[in-house]
């Protein structure tokens, strides 16, 4: 067993959010976000394709779980903690290679609540996670070409611009490219020091 799954917090709290594994009973509220959600999440993510509904949510939480027990990737739901029932997006982080200590941080919000630095916030508390507890080096964001809500996240936590990944993901029958962003172990600790 990874001793990374030992050490990683089934839950994480911020100023305004509750971040929490997923779990069975998130099939319906997730479910309900991401179909609320699907014309703006389907221009842009893989799996936010066609009918959504309770079988999707429920592979979706299986295949977490399954991740998570093997310490591959972690993925948490992202409730408000004023509304602590609804899940608003989800945020993951994983690993893209152990060896070189690097991974990546991938997130989505409902689109009633895009705009109000709900990703941002629970994208800088998985980042945390990844220098922190994971041990990682190097940090990636991979974002949609055009997907300026999500670039505006990746500059807000101090990412760095590197590049264009050509045709990286099939989305809507397309290839799409996406921008690759990195933050650095010594560029967090900089900004955090301990």
């Amino acid at each position: 067993m990874n001793h990374v799954f030992h050490s990683m917090p089934p839950t994480v709290t911020t100023e305004r959010l509750w971040l929490r594994r997923f779990r069975s009973g998130d099939a319906r509220p997730l479910t309900e976000a991401v179909t609320e959600s699907m014309p703006e999440l389907s221009m842009w993510l893989p799996w936010a394709q066609g009918l959504y509904g309770m079988p999707q949510a429920r592979l979706f939480i299986k295949s977490s779980s399954r991740s998570w027990r093997r310490g591959r990737a972690f993925d948490f739901s992202v409730t408000m903690k004023n509304t602590p029932g609804r899940v608003v997006g989800g945020v993951g982080i994983w690993y893209t290679s152990r060896i070189q200590r690097t991974g990546e941080v991938g997130y989505w919000v409902r689109t009633d609540l895009t705009g109000r630095g709900v990703a941002t916030e629970a994208a800088r508390a998985l980042v945390n996670l990844g220098f922190e507890t994971m041990g990682l080096h190097r940090i990636l964001m991979r974002i949609g070409v055009g997907n300026h809500p999500s670039r505006r996240v990746a500059e807000k936590l101090g990412f760095t611009y590197e590049g264009i990944a050509r045709e990286e993901i099939m989305v809507r029958g397309r290839w799409m490219d996406h921008e690759v962003y990195s933050l650095l172990e010594q560029e967090w600790r900089r900004c955090n020091p301990v």
